[in-house]
């Protein structure tokens, strides 16, 4: 979806755009303890960040994985979680292969709660990660440390659908300064638990151009959720 980007945001991606897919990016993965959902949401100021940064694959694990980023720890990453790998031996596994490696950020989740994270030397600051009960938290090139801070209150004072605690959590990291580049995109996948409909065992959703990337997601997440009551209402 795009629209309405300012003069000075196309100017910003001009500039972004060309450093090699370098994200300043704040996300956060999680795990639902009573339903084994899983999630992520993340938000970035260059165009379609949930396209790279977040990888899910229900009753297996979530990755986030930005700064420089690099999709096959999103992809190879679930495979390994597949095969046995702890999140932790997963990521080392990962790391020692890539010459790369301190300029990612990488974050995650499996299905039974165990977390990693990884953030290299390299990546802009304000940079860093926090990992808590049920969830990762991580960020750079990020106003402050005060974004991270203000998702994990927001998720841990949250309780009910995993997706609704996420999107209250990068409201929150939104609110407290995000990305210091600005605002792009935005987005916020769940797999696992009741699913939400029976065409619809996913939720997926995406704000890929906007000013307002985390609002506009807001309002697709309400739009989607009076969708999906009426759905199930019809279906009873």
């Amino acid at each position: 979806m795009a629209t309405n980007v300012s003069d000075r945001d196309r100017a910003d991606l001009r500039a972004v755009w060309g450093q090699e897919n370098i994200m300043g990016t704040f996300s956060l993965v999680a795990r639902c303890a009573k339903t084994s959902a899983l999630g992520v949401c993340v938000s970035t100021a260059v165009p379609a960040v949930g396209s790279v940064v977040p990888h899910i694959e229900a009753n297996v694990g979530a990755i986030a994985t930005q700064g420089f980023t690099n999709t096959d720890y999103g992809i190879e990453g679930l495979k390994l979680l597949k095969m046995g790998f702890s999140p932790k031996a997963a990521l080392e596994a990962m790391l020692s292969k890539d010459p790369r490696k301190e300029q990612r950020q990488v974050i995650i989740i499996n299905s039974s709660g165990e977390k990693a994270a990884f953030t290299g030397r390299k990546n802009v600051e304000w940079k860093g990660h926090i990992i808590g009960q049920d969830y990762v938290a991580a960020g750079n090139m990020l106003a402050s440390d005060n974004v991270l801070k203000a998702m994990i209150q927001a998720f841990d004072l949250s309780s009910g659908w995993l997706a609704e605690r996420l999107m209250k959590a990068l409201e929150a990291g939104d609110a407290a300064g995000g990305d210091k580049r600005g605002k792009v995109s935005a987005a916020l996948l769940v797999v696992g638990g009741e699913k939400l409909t029976q065409t619809r065992p996913i939720l997926s959703l995406r704000v890929d151009l906007h000013d307002e990337p985390v609002r506009e997601l807001r309002r697709i997440f309400e739009a989607y959720k009076r969708w999906i009551g009426g759905m199930n209402s019809s279906s009873q």
